[in-house]
């Protein structure tokens, strides 16, 4: 990790700071009092909105059944916790290697209440995990295939983590509202989203400000081949939803064939834009990307 210049700090950024600073302060609770676990949840009921299956618009939604469809939406649900874990597990990481570090001074201080709210989240959605699934499933990271610059690698850190909490959120604020799901699932969506407003209007301001010192510090090729990097990395988080290892525990006889389908089937690419329609368009307003093409989606 490299030493960066100082971040190109507007009026606008240290008034977002001040109020998330805030908000984070007055909106505090004790995640291990908050959740109420019950010893189980119902099995003949959905886990996850329909809407949200990585099989939904495709003939397998169809073909399936409801009582498979509900199996499928237990793992579903479990995967994509399990993918929360991961992901934050990784964020704090980068961003505990980054607090009050040089080119981060002004930030550092938000950043505490980031990694504090982003540790619990981590805590209550592996605890959701391990009680009802029973197992936490596997992941891997996508890697850089290049050596980056100082500004390049801070820049791809704070992308990533912003396309991360995007692509969750809008699974969170969905399952929020969704009265058809129990309490529990509703309230580990519900309080997620309120923390991760927070994080998405603060990312979306520093996400701003290293993408400008990036574009000063780099050439403009450069800038191509982190767009082109960051493409990739929206195909492979969405790709992560289709878990070949759900669909066995699912109890469908050729799980592998079944995500190497669903991958590949034209019905999904619209429910995949709609879950990355609002970091998409923030990339594309702020220059990140030049157009809305993706290797797959």
């Amino acid at each position: 990790m490299g030493v960066a210049a100082p971040l190109p700090v507007t009026d606008r950024f240290m008034e977002v700071l001040e109020r998330l600073s805030e908000r984070s302060v007055e909106d505090y609770y004790n995640p291990y009092q908050t959740f109420q676990w019950p010893e189980t949840l119902e099995e003949n009921r959905f886990w996850m909105t329909p809407e949200l299956l990585t099989v939904f618009g495709t003939e397998h939604y169809d073909r399936l059944g409801e009582d498979a469809l509900k199996r499928l939406s237990k793992w579903e649900s479990v995967n994509f916790y399990s993918l929360n874990v991961h992901g934050i597990r990784e964020l704090l990481i980068e961003v505990v290697g980054r607090i009050h570090m040089p080119g981060f001074e002004v930030p550092s201080d938000f950043f505490h209440h980031f990694i504090g709210e982003e540790n619990e989240h981590m805590w209550f959605f592996s605890e959701f995990c391990r009680r009802y699934g029973n197992k936490i499933y596997g992941s891997t990271a996508m890697r850089a295939d290049a050596a980056w610059e100082p500004e390049v690698e801070n820049f791809l850190v704070f992308t990533r983590i912003l396309f991360f909490e995007e692509l969750v959120d809008h699974y969170n604020s969905r399952m929020a509202k969704d009265t058809s799901l129990c309490h529990t699932i509703r309230e580990v969506n519900r309080i997620h989203h309120q923390d991760e407003s927070r994080h998405i209007a603060f990312g979306r301001e520093l996400v701003s400000l290293l993408y400008q010192r990036m574009c000063d510090a780099v050439p403009a090729a450069r800038v191509r081949e982190v767009e082109a990097y960051l493409k990739r990395y929206v195909v492979y988080s969405v790709n992560s939803l289709y878990n070949p290892h759900v669909y066995k525990d699912a109890g469908i006889a050729d799980p592998l064939a079944l995500r190497n389908a669903l991958i590949a089937d034209p019905a999904r690419r619209a429910h995949e834009r709609k879950a990355i329609r609002k970091p998409l368009a923030f990339f594309l307003k702020t220059g990140i990307f030049s157009d809305d093409t993706l290797p797959v989606l």
